[in-house]
């Protein structure tokens, strides 16, 4: 339970704490509970008092013993019996529920309106009967004595089906364009719908003609209010016989008399976000009233604030429990929360221990929420020249600023720029006028930034629209990309500037050119091709046609390979002439290092220094020279370098009988194996020269001779 006070008026939020989830044992449940504070001190006044995702509805029986709920996802309907504090049934529907009502005492009997166009109808089993309005609904009403159901929607007509004859009758003809809201007085039965425009029309079912209308627009604009649109009706409720309440999607809320076609005070939320809920509580003559963000109670005489109640998260829609101080809210929040305030009644009777039990839980109250008030900023206070009632009572130190009222705010932001109006009603007429010359021709105006690109684009937009125009077809809308917000900072963020010197850009802008202009050339031919079948002529022309595309085709990419190359080829020479000039200007800046260290620490750090080259083990230096020939060599293709160890004769290429060709490689041999190789030629031929020749030694018979040697002589016959 979490207890904060606003305006001395104490609220328990009964919902206030963590959720347990279902699929936890009660063993670990039981241990959570006794090891977590949170956990202890959480109040769940109903179990499973919450949807999937989100709660849209909620609502509670007129005998006080249901409060049903619609949410998502997947949608559904909820019903919860208090006297049980239990869920009592569930179920799924099709679609979304926009709005749903309780047509019995108690659930029997259910009609929901769907997101979909279709209505729905529950008895106590289940789903009884469906069927379809012609619009979009947004709202609907039941009238008791005629069992009649009015729709309202996106369409200015009012449908109604009898539920007593099960069909449609005659549609009631509104004025607006579209109804937002409606509602049925309960004391005389009138029928007052909000529309669009901010009106509020009255019809008498007993005749079905429109009584009277109530212009809401006009009145909600008040002195010290900021209104940015027109105020169309986004609430309505019924107070007695004479009293009628109306929010506006301006957040206001202006209360009338049915007598009288002025408001009787128009309440402001400041949020300026649409109201979408008002109850009137007549114990204390309090209306609450309430948008997304925030819950206003406050008096209906004076507009008085008396609390307010200010959720985590945006609300959907608000349920007051009848004769009691409890309030269920639909949040944006699986939790559905439920809030006691002793001030507005005593709890029900179904869970009267709320009454002790909360004065036993109560913890320390929050900071007092100041309402009315205007919360602003040190800066704020210079922009309208306030800073000398800081220390004042009038303004309130909070967090980085201060509060102040609402009214003060007003005043002083009237006199700092007193020509607001003049400067708006310039701001409009400018508008006007430049809407009225958007019809007229427009001059293209060219980008700061990318202007060939936009220059591009605007002569590919103007083809398109001459072949759109050729083809007589129903061209569909295409947007262009200088008109596109997600390409609007390509044209004014100099980041995106294109460098037409760029590698990337000089190779890739030949081939996209070419695209382009192959894309137009088609289009183009397509045109002229349509053109020629009317006439005709389809045979011939076609023919010739797909013989010269054919041949354009192939031109054109052997013109765009050739683009590529030469641009490669162009880059290749700067970067070569560059990489030239950076190593000319490094020679230019080298200088040998000093033995002496006291030298080497007063060098400039800018000073470049010497370069040393590792040398390959095996190879041998010979110039820097041989070392960019081997480079060159490495980067040259397999042809080139074929024809160069060709010439040089490391390779030697030779036509077999077969047909074939064989490749003869010779090594590469180093330094110290070509030496080696030379000293064993040289010995060898040395060897051969020193050798004593045999052949003065002859033999008789052809034996073996005498000597003693080991080789064999020839003898002669």
């Amino acid at each position: 339970m979490q207890v904060s006070s606003v305006n001395d008026v104490k609220i328990y939020n009964l919902s206030h704490g963590k959720s347990l989830p279902e699929w936890l044992s009660d063993r670990k449940k039981r241990t959570l509970q006794k090891r977590d504070v949170d956990v202890q001190r959480r109040i769940e006044l109903i179990q499973d008092f919450e949807m999937p995702t989100v709660c849209t509805s909620i609502k509670v029986s007129r005998d006080g013993q249901y409060i049903l709920a619609a949410g998502t996802y997947k949608p559904r309907i909820r019903c919860y019996d208090t006297y049980q504090f239990s869920l009592k049934f569930e179920r799924c529907l099709e679609s979304d529920v926009v709005s749903f009502d309780i047509l019995s005492e108690d659930y029997s009997k259910l009609v929901f309106l769907r997101i979909d166009r279709y209505v729905e109808f529950h008895s106590q089993h289940g789903h009884y009967y469906k069927t379809r309005i012609p619009k979009f609904g947004r709202d609907f009403s039941y009238h008791y004595p005629s069992c009649d159901l009015y729709f309202v929607g996106a369409s200015s007509e009012i449908y109604r089906l009898n539920l007593e004859q099960g069909r449609f009758l005659n549609s009631l003809q509104t004025d607006a364009a579209e109804v937002n809201v409606c509602d049925i007085n309960p004391v005389h039965q009138l029928f007052a719908a909000g529309t669009l425009e901010g009106k509020v029309e009255c019809w008498d079912p007993r005749v079905r003609n429109r009584v009277a209308v109530l212009d809401c627009a006009l009145s909600s604009v008040t002195e010290g209010t900021d209104v940015e649109g027109l105020p169309s009706v986004s609430a309505l409720k019924f107070n007695g016989s004479l009293g009628v309440a109306v929010g506006t999607s301006t957040g206001q809320v202006l209360l009338y008399d049915l007598r009288s076609s002025h408001p009787i005070l128009v309440k402001d939320h400041y949020y300026g976000l649409p109201i979408h809920s008002i109850h009137f509580h007549n114990q204390l003559d309090l209306v609450l009233s309430a948008d997304s963000k925030i819950v206003k109670m406050w008096h209906r005489d004076n507009g008085k604030i008396f609390s307010s109640i200010e959720p985590s998260t945006n609300i959907n829609d608000v349920c007051v429990y009848p004769d009691s101080g409890l309030l269920f809210t639909a949040n944006e929040d699986p939790k559905m929360n439920t809030f006691y305030i002793p001030a507005l009644g005593p709890a029900p009777r179904w869970c009267s221990f709320l009454d002790n039990l909360t004065e036993e839980l109560e913890e320390n109250p929050e900071s007092t929420v100041y309402d009315d008030y205007k919360f602003v900023t040190r800066k704020d206070l210079e922009n309208l020249g306030l800073t000398h009632l800081i220390g004042s009572p009038l303004l309130r130190a909070y967090m980085h600023g201060f509060f102040m009222d609402i009214r003060l705010y007003h005043k002083v932001k009237t006199m700092a720029n007193p020509f607001a109006y003049d400067e708006y009603r310039k701001e409009k007429i400018r508008q006007k006028i430049e809407e009225s010359r958007a019809q007229r021709v427009q001059l293209k105006k060219l980008p700061k930034v990318n202007k060939e690109l936009a220059i591009k684009l605007m002569e590919e937009g103007d083809d398109n629209e001459a072949l759109s125009a050729k083809k007589k077809k129903k061209a569909k809308g295409i947007t262009s990309v200088l008109s596109d917000d997600r390409f609007k900072m390509m044209f004014e963020n100099p980041d995106y500037q294109v460098d037409e010197q760029s590698e990337e850009f000089r190779l890739l802008n030949p081939i996209v050119s070419k695209v382009g202009q192959n894309r137009r050339k088609k289009l183009q031919k397509l045109v002229a091709q349509e053109a020629l079948q009317k006439e005709g002529d389809e045979d011939e022309e076609l023919e010739g046609r797909a013989s010269s595309e054919e041949e354009e085709s192939s031109d054109d990419d052997k013109s765009w390979v050739e683009e590529v190359r030469e641009q490669r080829r162009l880059l290749w020479e700067e970067g070569k002439q560059r990489r030239f000039k950076e190593r000319k200007q490094q020679d230019r800046d080298t200088s040998l290092q000093s033995s002496d260290p006291i030298k080497n620490s007063q060098q400039a750090p800018g000073q470049s220094q010497p370069r040393f080259y590792q040398i390959k083990t095996g190879e041998e230096f010979r110039s820097f020279g041989d070392v960019s020939r081997k480079q060159r060599m490495q980067k040259t293709s397999l042809e080139e370098r074929l024809k160069l160890e060709e010439s040089s004769g490391m390779l030697n290429v030779a036509d077999t009988a077969v047909g074939s060709k064989q490749l003869t490689f010779t090594l590469k041999q180093t330094e110290k194996q070509r030496n080696r190789q030379q000293a064993e030629r040289e010995h060898h031929e040395e060897r051969r020269k020193i050798r004593r020749a045999a052949g003065h030694l002859y033999t008789r018979g052809g034996g073996r001779g005498r000597g003693r040697g080991r080789g064999r002589g020839r003898g002669r016959f």
